[in-house]
């Protein structure tokens, strides 16, 4: 049996609508006219502990609206949740005790106090063994690099540091399961790489199942092994990482600068390869791998030539997500 397991679940809200006029307004007290959006429809899926799981898709596809179902927040229209055998909305406070939240948008921290008198007001809230919680406080300043900032009030921290604070507050009960939604929002590159490594630290030592929901594809590709896409409330695409890449095998790029003082220009004889772009002595050449492998590549284009420089781009997570949403846009319009 599955750790997380999504069967079937659809999650309707209703629109109410507003009319102008006194005569409408009242009438609106006896019959309030709406009409139906469903953020979801019918997703599957399974999560095994101790997985790392990214959770994306464009604003309004549904991502946050499966987050609050997961964790108890809203009741589905149809299907069924159950999370660690629990079903989270049946379940509300027991569901809580075994699960940590962090929203990248919304602090959990108190505006005038220290952090670690924040952190001992939820380790009441959480009931949490006194030396259970001195382990895990030390292990999360530690890793988190707290230290310097602990005894601050959380008017004075960083947004790096006060998003540190927060997900040490959702992990210091140990939960099983934590759910990042933009944990790197308006982070620095250095403090983006810091929380990132902490990710996956905590996941190894503690098995920690994660799900991340995030618009910052280095975040999934970084921490994440397997990848949901969801879009317009149903799921594109459920896989590996690795497999999900693959779709775009055509967009290897190869980029040559050439060393010759008055490099000739060449036609290419080779069909598997495209010339994508000339800009003085560099050249951009595109090509598919399951055609014709790199080093073919490499050998034909630097043939008889003085060659300075060689780059190869391999396609980005973040293109292909583009690319696959287009695609789903022209499919729903033909």
């Amino acid at each position: 049996m599955s750790y997380i397991s999504v069967e079937n679940i659809s999650k309707e809200f209703k629109i109410y609508h507003r009319e102008k006029g006194f005569a409408n307004i009242v009438k609106s007290m006896f019959a309030r006219k709406y009409s139906i959006k469903k953020a979801v429809e019918n997703i599957n899926f399974s999560i095994d502990k101790g997985e790392l799981v990214g959770y994306v898709g464009p604003n309004g596809a549904g991502k946050s609206t499966t987050i609050k179902m997961l964790s108890g927040i809203l009741i589905p229209t149809s299907g069924k949740i159950t999370v660690d055998g629990r079903i989270p909305y049946e379940n509300r406070q027991e569901n809580a005790m075994h699960i940590g939240v962090v929203f990248g948008q919304r602090s959990q921290l108190f505006w005038d106090l220290p952090v670690e008198d924040t952190f001992d007001l939820y380790r009441k809230m959480y009931l949490v063994d006194k030396t259970k919680f001195k382990r895990n406080l030390e292990f999360y300043t530690d890793l988190l690099e707290m230290k310097d900032f602990i005894k601050m009030p959380v008017r004075q921290l960083s947004l790096g540091q006060k998003m540190r604070a927060n997900i040490a507050i959702a992990l210091l009960h140990d939960p099983e399961i934590v759910y990042l939604d933009e944990p790197t929002i308006g982070l620095d590159v250095l403090a983006k790489e810091n929380i990132r490594k902490f990710i996956q630290e905590v996941n190894k030592e503690k098995k920690t199942t994660v799900i991340l929901t995030t618009h910052d594809m280095d975040d999934i590709e970084q921490i994440c092994n397997r990848l949901i896409m969801i879009d317009k409330g149903q799921i594109i695409y459920d896989g590996k990482i690795s497999d999900f890449k693959k779709r775009a095998e055509g967009e290897n790029v190869l980029i040559v600068e050439y060393g010759d003082t008055d490099p000739v220009d060449f036609i290419l004889t080779d069909t598997r390869i495209k010339l994508l772009q000339e800009e003085g002595k560099r050249k951009w050449f595109k090509y598919c791998k399951t055609e014709i492998n790199t080093a073919e590549v490499i050998s034909f284009v630097t043939k008889d030539r003085q060659v300075q420089d060689i780059l190869l781009k391999e396609p980005e997570i973040e293109d292909i997500v583009k690319k696959m949403y287009r695609a789903q846009q022209v499919e729903v319009v033909s």
